[in-house]
């Protein structure tokens, strides 16, 4: 049975248009990442000095598979102050990154034949675990320019099957913040149906648009006995490799999780878990503060350069760190024996004429997007999107003359 899901699992796009890059790379060629999902920046101090501390302690034993309980605790006190939700310990897992945060809530959620509806354009991890899990993705497409799903569209793909909804706002591809209303309307629609919500909220820290960020439990306190709430440290303080996510739920998953991980990777780096734990009782927020003012700035830069495209509307970007183009309209214009037919099309001749790495929308499942990161060094970004504007203005033209 895991061998036939398996074999439905959509590969990373994101480690294909990595390892593309470097192929390029591997010839000479000055290759701009902006595959990424990641901002290119060292880790605060203050998790260096803790990571430092604990290997000099000799920190270097098995923990709660669910990790330390006082980080679990600062966790808890965090996310109360940020969600104005009261967690306690209790409620916290702290896992080996929001996959692993992920995993342990569709095992502990789903049982074989569950139907679970997920907004496409989405991360391929969702489908991908909902697989593994024996249940079924359902999805519901989102458009531009908003990407946010309307509440019929969530009704209509509700089946005696379904089981839960997965939310990502901020939204990996697309940016989208999703209003108050939507995510209140959401919480009325998960009680109705007597379903859960998994919220992955992990680009939380990453918001633009004064939309907020307000997780779904802000909204709608009457879902969160319903609700998997999903996030890490691994893009709010640029440690991705260290793997060290968490989740809050009721007790009754947070006990699950514990019984999953002893048995898979018994518990998160010991040393990360002490890092992170240093960082959150002492630092006073400003690297989170200034990574957001880096990333505003970058945003803006950016955006004032898209908006020189010219059959492609410039991106929202509301939240977490990527500009979205809708290629849709760009795509309709190219002659009939173009050999440029999709989103994967343009994100190769990025990649082999302007020397720019992106991640095509089918990654996402949607053939006319394309996503760019934002979190590039600031010297490289601008000069990498004013070559990407420049390609996409003149390819209708060349490939008529072709």
């Amino acid at each position: 049975m895991l061998a036939q899901r398996m074999t439905l699992l959509s590969g990373s796009g994101t480690a294909a248009a990595r390892d593309a890059a470097k192929v390029a790379a591997a010839t000479g060629r000055q290759i701009v990442d902006l595959a990424a999902g990641e901002v290119i920046i060292a880790p605060p101090r203050t998790v260096r000095e803790g990571a430092i501390a604990a290997i000099e302690a000799g920190t270097n034993r098995y923990t709660d598979s669910i990790g330390v309980s006082p980080l679990r605790e600062a966790i808890a006190e965090k996310l109360t102050k940020n969600t104005r939700v009261a967690w306690t310990a209790e409620n916290i897992a702290v896992t080996n990154g929001a996959k692993q945060a992920l995993l342990d809530a569709a095992f502990a959620i789903l049982d074989p034949g569950d139907e679970v509806i997920i907004f496409r354009p989405c991360w391929p991890t969702f489908p991908s675990q909902v697989l593994l899990a024996g249940a079924k993705p359902v999805f519901v497409d989102v458009k531009a320019p908003d990407y946010i799903p309307s509440i019929e569209s969530i009704r209509a793909a509700v089946t005696s099957r379904t089981k839960a909804i997965i939310l990502n706002s901020p939204n990996n591809p697309t940016g989208a913040v999703y209003d108050r209303a939507t995510l209140q309307a959401m919480g009325d629609l998960a009680i109705g149906y007597k379903l859960w919500i998994i919220s992955d909220e992990c680009y939380s820290n990453f918001v633009f648009s004064g939309k907020g960020p307000e997780s779904i439990v802000t909204s709608h306190p009457g879902i969160r006995t319903r609700t998997v709430l999903v996030n890490a440290f691994s893009k709010e303080l640029a440690v991705t490799g260290w793997r060290l996510g968490y989740f809050a739920a009721p007790p009754e998953i947070v006990s699950a999780a514990r019984k999953l991980q002893s048995h898979t990777t018994s518990n998160a780096n010991v040393i990360a878990q002490h890092a992170i734990l240093h960082h959150l009782s002492v630092s006073d927020g400003t690297f989170e503060r200034e990574m957001h003012e880096r990333l505003a700035k970058a945003r803006q830069d950016g955006l004032k350069m898209l908006s020189g495209l010219v059959d492609v509307a410039a991106p929202q970007a509301d939240g977490s760190f990527f500009f979205y183009l809708d290629l849709s309209g760009l795509l309709a214009k190219l002659p009939a024996g173009s050999s440029v037919r999709t989103g994967s099309d343009i994100s190769r001749l990025l990649l082999e004429e302007a020397g720019v790495a992106s991640v095509a929308g089918s990654t996402f499942g949607d053939p006319d997007g394309l996503r760019l990161s934002f979190g590039a060094p600031p010297e490289r970004l601008i000069p990498a999107l004013e070559k990407v504007v420049d390609t996409l203005n003149s390819l209708k033209n060349r490939q008529s003359a072709a």
